[in-house]
């Protein structure tokens, strides 16, 4: 029987570095996957490939909408190849998946392909092609999480479907109804939106992205109602039906007036839920929660000391970035480092166009915690270069703490602030006061002078530009 220092179950984001960061330290580390390619939801059927699927369809709604106004003519009529489209994103998940596999090959780390499963606190039994048990003196479990769906959908994974399915489509719908605007629901129907379908989305809340800043979830919805997707908000869904290839969606407003929705694919996105099927976990004495979560103290320890749980299989937001933090912050702790997480500073981003990130407090978090704090918001439209790209939707808020200055939460939306949302966590991370931000120089022109100019706001309300 092998033996090992740590063996993980699970090879997402958070498996897959956290075997890595094992290795660095010394461990002798298995990594152990049910499914035949190395990543997880991320790498296969989420991150990866609905990035690469945003990006194909910018390009064609750009050629389409864009390209006259930039002096770009195309002689012909601009041909969409879906299949191609859907081929390039699948070899984009090849080469990043086969870079995981040199990424274990390098580090020295054993690969074993099959359902790991717990025999006791200490063994794992592994069943693929053969059936073979490990030792592991310590265990980490980061199995993830798959689609949720409502008690009465019933997914066939054919016309009413999850966001796996909808990456590997073989057309594109007529109509998509969209249950949930959420993340995952506001990207994928915005990809589809773009290739010619009708788009509806149903949300049960007040709002899309509901879980971000109000200011956020206006500002998307105005911008995605322009590019032609349909919202309704408050809308309770009570049953989904489908009749061939006729899909009706019946909900209730919030008039408590019934209402129905038809369309040739329903994509449910109403959000993830953990996955621990098949783990065993009772086999080690490890608890499971009522919501499927593996409970953990500030160590990532689950209530059996030899054995951690990270990613979305435990408490907090469902990101590949936070995993990855968590699996670092295992094996360091594994090695007798002090390694820390700040949850407050983990950013969340939605991968539409315009973007939308943010990191910290929401205005309204801190309202309710009676918190007196300072708001600086700058429009994107005021800048030379989103003027000069034409990406001129969106803002920068920056909200500080109204005595002492310090940043408390960003919240952007806007061309490429996935990307600029990292320098507000590096700027938050050392407690940095909106005014130090707005004293920074800033290259002109970019999209990042709109943290400064918000940063003006908010320190003193005398932004340069607006």
């Amino acid at each position: 029987m092998s033996k090992y220092d740590v063996a993980i179950i699970g090879s997402g984001p958070g498996g897959y570095v956290a075997a890595i960061r094992c290795a660095q330290l010394g461990m002798k580390t298995a990594i152990i996957e049910k499914y035949n390619t190395l990543g997880g939801t991320c790498l296969n059927v989420g991150c990866i490939p609905s990035k690469a699927l945003l990006d194909s369809s910018h390009h064609y709604e750009d050629a389409m909408e864009h390209f006259e106004e930039h002096g770009i003519d195309i002689p012909g009529e601009v041909k969409l190849n879906f299949q191609k489209m859907i081929e390039r994103k699948a070899g984009v998940v090849d080469q990043t998946t086969k870079g995981i596999d040199f990424l274990m090959n390098k580090n020295k780390i054993d690969v074993f392909t099959g359902m790991g499963s717990f025999k006791d606190a200490t063994h794992i039994t592994i069943e693929g092609d053969k059936t073979e048990t490990i030792e592991a003196t310590n265990t980490i479990i980061a199995t993830g999480s798959k689609p949720a769906t409502l008690p009465f959908i019933s997914i066939d994974k054919e016309r009413i479907i999850t966001s796996t399915e909808a990456l590997s489509l073989s057309e594109v719908p007529k109509h998509m109804i969209v249950i949930g605007g959420g993340v995952i629901g506001l990207e994928l129907g915005q990809v589809y939106k773009r290739l010619g379908a009708d788009v509806s989305v149903v949300e049960y809340m007040d709002r899309i992205i509901p879980t971000m800043d109000g200011a956020q979830s206006k500002e998307l919805m105005k911008v995605m109602k322009k590019q032609g997707v349909k919202f309704y908000v408050s809308h309770k869904v009570s049953a989904v039906e489908r009749n061939g290839d006729e899909i009706t969606v019946t909900a209730t407003d919030k008039k408590d007036k019934e209402v129905t929705f038809t369309g040739d694919y329903c994509l449910v996105s109403v959000g993830r839920r953990p996955y621990t099927d098949g783990l065993k976990a009772e086999n080690a004495g490890v608890k499971v929660n009522e919501r499927g979560q593996i409970d953990v103290n500030d160590h990532l320890q689950t209530n059996v000391k030899n054995i951690y749980a990270i990613g979305d299989v435990i408490r907090g937001a469902m990101l590949a970035h936070k995993a990855e933090e968590e699996g670092v912050l295992v094996a360091e702790i594994l090695a007798g480092q002090k390694p820390h997480i700040d949850y407050n500073l983990i950013p969340g981003v939605v991968y539409t166009w315009p973007e939308v990130a943010s990191v910290g407090q929401t205005e309204e978090a801190l309202k309710e915690a009676k918190v007196d704090y300072k708001s600086g918001q700058f429009p994107m439209r005021a800048l030379g270069r989103s003027r000069a790209s034409g990406d001129t939707d969106g803002f920068v808020k920056i909200l500080s703490d109204a005595k002492t200055d310090e940043v408390l939460g960003v919240h952007m939306v806007g061309a490429r602030v996935a990307d600029l949302i990292a320098e507000m966590v590096v700027a938050m991370e050392f407690r940095a006061s909106a005014e130090d931000i707005a004293r920074i120089s800033h290259a002109h022109p970019t999209y990042a002078e709109a943290v400064k100019e918000a940063a003006l706001a908010a320190t003193a309300n005398r932004p340069l530009h607006v």
